[in-house]
């Protein structure tokens, strides 16, 4: 009997120095969703494609049209497959997993990354940026906006003032380039 506890005892021990030595997997395995955001976007390989920082799929900057052959091409479709040149006007702050990017005109557009596969610095605002994937119209839901003014570091009462969904041009990346 002292034997066989003799041996639990030494497995228990050769079992937990074996999964605690691999420090990295454990705390990406318990770290709450948004340390392991922060960690991604902060870890994710980069990439330089010349001149450009790139994100999500890998792109070219070749193809891509600007903001008013972009508001030709969608006028009367309900969504299309694009390239698109812009600036970035504002981004999440907690993990870089949004940002608005100028339309002209004071317009902007919510840019959301396809399958939450990668995201954007937190200090984007003001980059250049080229991003392809699906532009659509789409309502989004108080809660939603909500959660963006939050996101944004809009004030409680700013939060508050929300009440209404909103029809608007989104668009969802699958790969973007910032300079």
């Amino acid at each position: 009997m002292r034997k066989l506890i003799h041996l639990l005892f030494v497995l228990v021990f050769l079992t937990a120095c074996n999964t605690s030595g691999n420090t990295e997997e454990n705390n990406t395995e318990t770290a709450t969703t948004e340390n392991v955001a922060t960690t991604e976007n902060s870890e994710q390989e980069e990439v330089r494609v010349g001149e450009w920082l790139s994100k999500g799929e890998e792109i070219s900057p070749e193809g891509a049209i600007d903001i008013e052959a972009f508001k030709t091409k969608i006028e009367g479709q309900t969504e299309i497959n694009t390239k698109l040149e812009t600036k970035i006007m504002s981004c999440c702050q907690k993990k870089g997993c949004w940002m608005k990017v100028d339309l002209g005109d004071g317009e902007e557009m919510r840019v959301t990354f396809k399958d939450y596969g990668f995201f954007v610095p937190l200090d984007a605002t003001g980059m250049d940026v080229i991003m392809e994937g699906k532009a659509y119209y789409d309502t989004t839901s108080v809660e939603m906006l909500q959660h963006y003014a939050e996101d944004a570091g809009e004030s409680p009462e700013a939060i508050a003032e929300i009440t209404e969904p909103k029809l608007e041009l989104a668009f969802e990346a699958t790969g973007v380039l910032l300079k």
